[in-house]
């Protein structure tokens, strides 16, 4: 992921290995990352249980918040695909008792396909 990508707001794909370790605190027993999504500093990791949103707070980054959404809570889910003029894609996942979706936006280097797949393979 380039720093300007960063800076436009666009998430970039992180080898799960790279994430594991460094987030086994807050994981569950048999709970393993599948696929990670990073932006500058913040992260969103798809496990085999759940959808963990990483908000690295602050300027040292010190206060995490540790968003955790339950598969089974997402309600439904859309993906926009980038174009000629829209460099990115976007992500909007509905939670049960949210009114807003929750959204995050991918670089053209990530497939989005691959993301909606993920995604429909856990959400039911």
């Amino acid at each position: 992921m380039g720093f300007l990508d960063g800076i436009l707001g666009n998430a970039s794909k992180v080898e799960p290995a790279e994430v594991q370790n460094e987030f086994a605190l807050i994981m569950s027993s048999g709970e393993k990352v599948e696929h990670a999504y990073k932006l500058i500093r913040d992260l969103f990791l798809f496990t085999n249980k759940r959808l963990v949103l990483i908000d690295k707070q602050g300027f040292t980054g010190k206060k995490i918040e540790y968003h955790s959404i339950p598969y089974s809570k997402i309600t439904h889910f859309s993906v926009e695909t980038s174009g000629h003029f829209d460099l990115d894609a976007e992500l909007k996942l509905w939670i049960s008792g949210l009114h807003e979706p929750i959204q995050k936006q991918f670089n053209k280097k990530v497939n989005i396909y691959e993301v909606q797949a993920i995604l429909a393979s856990y959400v039911t």
